[in-house]
This record gives structure tokens, C-alpha cells and sequence, in this order.
């Protein structure tokens, strides 16, 4: 008998893209009007090209809070920031759009996947965490 998978079990990348399709499937998160039209960061020159990026973003946040909770919206602008380029200039860090993390992060509270920690950011809930591992679970089987 095999133990039980979980988030910490699969691959990043494939556990993403499983979630995301996941997340778009059961239609709870509803986009916004401005998804095609966004820059993720004052970094970026052009919005994000693959349509599912939102979901793709969501997915990733819901697998960081899982595995680190206690994230809140200025964590997630520094993780998903980068080099701004600067032209002739020497490039430098910048952080992402707070405006994307916070409205995924209002989204992934309303389905019930993570909820307000007491001690700061957000946290797991227990629904959200049966979810993200019956996902991992599904990619262990198809493995």
C-alpha cells in the first residue's frame, strides 16, 4: 500500500498545471474584465501571453501558501518580481503588481482554499489543503 501523496510529493511544475486546469474547470474563480489587457509588474513591457496565466498565478500562490503560510500580498510581489530593464542603465530588482497578487489572493479566500492568519498573510484552510493534495494525488497516478 502506497502512503498518501501530497503537494510536497509532486513536481512544481507539473502540480501548477494540474491545479490551474483544476481551477479553471470548477469555474469558482471568476476572472476579471482586465486579465487580457494587464502587466504583472511595472518590470514587464507586454501582458502575460499564455489566456491562462491568472489561473496559472493562482495555482502557484495557493502551492506557496500551502507549503509556507503566513503570505500576504507584499511576499508575493517580491517572489513573483524580477530585473527591470533599464535600458542603456544597469538593471535592477522590482516587485510585481500588488494589485494581481491581492485579487487573486480575495478569490482564492472566497472558494474557501486559504483564510486570514491571526499572526499575518494568509494560511491554508482545511478544504484547501484536502484540494491541492487530491490534485497531487490524481498526478502520482498518472505518473
Amino acid at each position: 500500500m502506497e502512503a498518501a501523496r501530497t503537494v510536497k510529493d509532486a513536481s512544481p511544475h507539473d502540480f501548477v498545471k494540474a491545479y490551474a486546469a483544476h481551477l479553471k474547470r470548477s469555474g469558482k474563480i471568476e476572472l476579471p474584465s482586465w486579465t487580457d489587457i494587464v502587466k504583472t509588474g511595472k518590470l514587464k513591457e507586454l501582458p502575460p501571453y499564455d489566456p491562462d496565466w491568472y489561473f496559472i498565478r493562482a495555482a502557484s500562490m495557493a502551492r506557496k501558501i500551502y507549503l509556507r503560510g503566513g503570505l500576504g500580498v507584499g511576499a508575493f510581489r517580491r517572489i513573483y518580481g524580477g530585473a527591470k530593464r533599464n535600458g542603456s542603465r544597469p538593471r535592477h530588482f522590482c516587485k510585481s503588481s500588488g494589485s494581481v497578487a491581492r485579487h487573486i489572493l480575495q478569490q482564492l479566500q472566497n472558494v474557501n482554499i486559504i483564510d486570514i492568519d491571526p499572526k499575518g498573510g494568509r494560511r491554508i484552510t482545511s478544504n484547501g489543503q484536502r484540494d491541492l493534495d487530491q490534485v497531487a494525488g490524481r498526478i502520482a497516478v498518472a505518473i
